[in-house]
């Protein structure tokens, strides 16, 4: 799994805990890294190098060189869509038809804002690569309705997010 995959996971992971604690985006980066980020050995004794635990069994820990770029791009994800979050829910409105968003679940509603924050802000990550990897992370940590509808509101927003390019509107 790379890198960029793993920091979107620890970034859903810390949205969700935002959502749900009303801590601060600093808080809740901390919180994860210092309660989860101890790489343990088989005998579940903490080692010296600090990594990310394996969410499953296929993930293998990360050196700390992998660690401090992971965290960072958690930390943008965080931070971004904590800044951005009024247009990126604006976003996510518009384009969401009979689906208010606190009807949404909290976790299609943060992998939404995760990849909208890409693709608005991300420069680097073609659109596409943003919805694919929502996508994934809808498989992996929601029901299986959420892949389908997680795909129907971005391919909306990546539509829309062209026409006010072309238009220099937003959907506020």
């Amino acid at each position: 799994m790379g890198q960029r995959r793993r920091s979107r996971e620890v970034a859903l992971q810390v949205l969700y805990q935002l959502d749900m604690t009303g801590v601060s985006p600093e808080e809740g980066i901390s919180l994860y890294f210092d309660h989860f980020a101890l790489n343990r050995d088989a005998d579940s004794e903490p080692v010296e190098d600090d990594a990310l635990p394996p969410v499953d069994g296929n993930l293998k820990p990360w050196s700390q060189e992998s660690l401090s770029a992971a965290r960072a791009f958690a930390e943008l994800l965080v931070q971004g869509v904590c800044l951005h979050r009024d247009e990126i829910d604006g976003w996510i409105g518009s384009a969401s038809e009979n689906w208010r968003l606190d009807r949404m679940s909290v976790v299609d509603r943060n992998i939404l804002r995760i990849a909208i924050y890409e693709m608005s802000y991300c420069e680097d990550i073609p659109p596409k690569v943003s919805i694919n990897e929502a996508i994934d992370l809808a498989k992996r940590f929601s029901g299986q309705d959420s892949g389908p509808f997680i795909n129907g509101v971005l391919d909306q927003v990546l539509a829309a997010m062209g026409k006010a390019k072309d238009s220099s509107a937003s959907p506020l």
